[in-house]
């Protein structure tokens, strides 16, 4: 725009010349049209400038709140309670499924959110891997539990162990599909954002709630390759938190809201793969 303004002027001054020979009146009369025009140049594009500026500064000035309101937004969306108690329905494993704690904390996450279905029904329904169990010279030949539930649910009389998140998500899609939230390898604040939100959580953690030291693992290979398994492997229902403790469905021992350390449970999920699933309303 600057180029233009120059050009203005020089047509002023070009209108100056033209007159300079002229008598004193005519003279003053060229210079101050040449004055007016380069002052209404001088002002126009000032004036543009200022009007651009401004437009700058607001755009700024909106984009600056929009991205206030949008961190506000976002912030609202994954605030977290300091502290959450929910009221999930308790199911007891026992006396039908001495292995049945995943089908069984699912059954209280569906009945939770208003689905009419039993551990039973859960139980027969969960995807099996049916490898037989096998010991050849010390190593330990299996299924694995994201493929199905792995051995005899029903019984400790035969060989087994439970499943994990994949399967169970995946019969959780049967009765909620498109609501289920497979939250495994995030850390515990998205399962504490799900809780805020009244969400109950399930879970695969440990019978200790703590975690376990590595002789309580043992290596199996499977189809799938080759795992890292403890017989101490156990699935509940998070309920809630505070500063100190977790709160969850015990399918186990039949105990609702029970607790456990925070710390010690958070290391011992994370040491199960932080496998948890979620659904949403």
């Amino acid at each position: 725009m600057e180029w233009i303004f120059a050009l203005i002027l020089f047509i002023s001054v070009f209108i100056y010349m033209g007159f300079r020979n002229f008598r004193p009146i005519v003279q003053g009369i060229a210079i101050l049209f040449t004055v007016i025009i380069a002052l209404t140049a001088a002002i126009y594009f000032n004036h543009e400038k200022l009007v651009i500026a401004i437009t700058n500064s607001d755009i700024q000035t909106k984009s600056a709140i929009q991205t206030k309101e949008q961190d506000a937004y976002v912030y609202e969306m994954i605030k977290i309670q300091e502290q959450v108690l929910l009221n999930a329905p308790i199911i007891s494993q026992f006396p039908e499924l001495a292995r049945g704690c995943e089908v069984t904390s699912l059954a209280m996450l569906l009945q939770f959110h208003g689905y009419d279905v039993d551990k039973l029904t859960l139980a027969q329904e969960i995807a099996k891997d049916p490898t037989t169990y096998k010991n050849i010279n010390g190593q330990i030949f299996f299924g694995h539990p994201n493929t199905g539930f792995v051995g005899n649910m029903y019984s400790y009389a035969e060989p087994g162990l439970g499943v994990y998140h994949k399967p169970i998500k995946e019969l959780a899609e049967k009765y909620a599909p498109g609501k289920v939230i497979d939250l495994t390898g995030s850390d515990f604040t998205s399962v504490q954002i799900y809780l805020s939100q009244g969400l109950p959580v399930w879970v695969i953690t440990n019978t200790s709630y703590q975690a376990l030291p590595e002789t309580e693992f043992e290596a199996w290979q499977t189809p799938s390759g080759p795992i890292k398994i403890t017989y101490k492997e156990h699935s509940v229902l998070l309920t809630g938190y505070d500063e100190q403790f977790v709160y969850f469905n015990d399918p186990l021992t039949g105990e609702k809201n029970k607790k456990a350390p925070m710390i010690e449970f958070v290391q011992s999920w994370t040491q199960m793969g932080s496998q948890a699933i979620a659904i949403n309303h």
